[in-house]
């Protein structure tokens, strides 16, 4: 990828960050205060994204989709356009909260096609490492206490059903307030996750060079943040609650369960 191409690409991903920042603030305050900010950040940055596609195809003589990292920069700029002309049309501000982030991961992702120097020092390789599993660490953590409020949600549900509820069902938390803890703990899990997705993929980036997408560790952690947002979509956008909501939440945990025992040996990459 040319160097110049790159370098737009990178401006394109720190201006989706903005993005990325609205969806969680509106994640854990509920308030969208940063949505202009972030949609007209997101529309420029559309535009250089689209002039490093086609500074990168004109330097190398093909469409740019030639590899991973160039299909994923386009599919990127594809969903971007198509949002930008659905919101446009049909004011639609809270597929942000799913389509922000997911921009913004596809793009940094796609910024991470040419490989760079080793790491300054062991100290700041270890401790971006460290900041990685700090992150994971947060993020489950939300994600088990969702997880959590999702069983209680369910057997409350159950019981509610009997004509005789056990005595039990009494010391249960209302209905809506664990639907309410599903929704803040699921929203805080997000963030974790999503940085340490981008921690992760950074280290890894700069750790296996190119090589670091073919790391299934690597691919799990994708899939399960992409689960995750799936769930926190159909939550805020299809208006999945109650005994729906619980159920992905307990699919998420499983996802996360295959994701931690794939960094089961993590700790060992704390030294060199």
């Amino acid at each position: 990828m040319a160097e110049t191409s790159i370098l737009w690409l990178r401006v394109a991903a720190a201006l989706y960050s903005l993005g990325l920042l609205h969806a969680i603030l509106t994640l854990t305050r509920r308030r969208q205060h940063l949505f202009r900010v972030a949609v007209g950040a997101f529309a420029f940055a559309a535009v250089l994204h689209g002039v490093s596609l086609v500074e990168q195809a004109v330097e190398s003589g093909h469409f740019p989709a030639n590899n991973f990292f160039e299909s994923v920069s386009l599919c990127a700029l594809i969903i971007t356009v198509l949002y930008l002309v659905l919101y446009r049309r049909y004011k639609l501000e809270s597929l942000s909260v799913f389509i922000f982030p997911l921009v913004f991961v596809m793009t940094l992702m796609a910024t991470l096609a040419n490989p760079v120097s080793e790491w300054s020092s062991p100290a700041v390789r270890g401790a971006w490492l460290t900041v990685h599993v700090v992150f994971v660490l947060l993020g489950y953590a939300a994600l088990l206490l969702t997880a959590a409020a999702a069983v209680v949600y369910l057997i409350q549900e159950r019981e509610l059903k009997r004509k005789k509820p056990r005595q039990f069902y009494y010391r249960l938390p209302p209905l809506g307030t664990l639907d309410d803890l599903i929704s803040k703990a699921m929203a805080f899990g997000l963030v974790f996750i999503t940085l340490a997705v981008i921690a992760g993929s950074t280290w890894a980036f700069i750790e296996l060079k190119r090589r670091w997408i073919l790391e299934p560790k690597i691919l799990i952690s994708i899939l399960t943040w992409g689960i995750y947002m799936a769930m926190v979509f159909l939550r805020l956008n299809a208006g999945w609650r109650g005994r729906k909501a619980a159920i992905i939440a307990l699919v998420a945990l499983g996802c996360s369960a295959i994701t931690w025992a794939a960094h089961a040996q993590l700790r060992s990459l704390l030294t060199p």
